[in-house]
């Protein structure tokens, strides 16, 4: 956890304060499984308590926060079984929602998406990361915004919380980096075309190679957790 104070608007200020938390957290600035320690994040944040626990509740609806009795705000740490449950579902979802835009996208939303696109190339050359995965995140949103349906918006808004930090973390490997980017440029390509079946087919082949970096990353980080054993 930085030691830096943050300085954030007063106004909606329990909004401003989940939106630095949820960049906390999807950053593995605060770790899956870790306490929010209420003292120190009001001292990073420089707000009070009021403001920082009606955040902490925003982010337990979303799914990135616990709360236990008695332990106070846990952030969320996933299972192998959650994973591939809400990767299955998330996958139907990109699926759908890029097959849609391909269909329905403007020429606005396009030229939006290219330049974001651009933007992401830069970061990712960069090696900036929280930069690479802002665009990334907002590059997905836009092309679900583009498939013009209401509810699936709201659905995939609500599962995606939950696989932000692991998407995050799944292009600390420097292959699977690079492949993702080179993805998301054939998802440039499929809308471009107005390609319906190229833009499902590219969505559903991203989302797959993620569940399979996260699955090894979470196997690895519990192998590497496991006491040596005794010879």
């Amino acid at each position: 956890m930085p030691a830096e104070v943050i300085p954030i608007p007063r106004a909606a200020l329990h909004e401003q304060v989940a939106h630095r938390l949820r960049q906390m957290l999807v950053e593995n600035r605060i770790a899956p499984g870790a306490k929010l320690n209420e003292r120190e994040l009001s001292e990073v944040l420089n707000v009070s308590r009021t403001p920082l626990r009606e955040a902490i509740k925003m982010l337990a609806a979303e799914g990135l926060v616990e709360l236990l009795p008695n332990r106070g705000a846990i952030a969320v740490e996933l299972s192998e079984a959650d994973v591939l449950n809400t990767f299955e579902v998330m996958a139907g979802l990109e699926a759908q929602s890029g097959e849609l835009a391909a269909q329905r996208i403007l020429e606005s939303e396009l030229n939006e998406i290219k330049a974001m696109h651009f933007e992401m190339l830069a970061a990712y050359t960069r090696r900036d990361l929280p930069a690479y995965y802002r665009l990334n995140s907002a590059i997905h949103s836009a092309i679900n915004a583009a498939a013009k349906n209401p509810v699936l918006l709201e659905t995939y808004n609500q599962v995606n919380a939950r696989l932000q930090a692991l998407r995050f973390r799944s292009n600390q490997n420097e292959d699977k980096w690079r492949e993702a980017v080179k993805e998301h440029e054939q998802m440039v390509a499929a809308l471009s075309a107005r390609d319906p079946a190229a833009m499902r087919a590219v969505m559903s082949q991203h989302l797959a190679h993620k569940l399979d970096t996260v699955i090894q990353q979470l196997r690895e980080a519990g192998a590497a957790a496991q006491p040596p054993s005794k010879a």
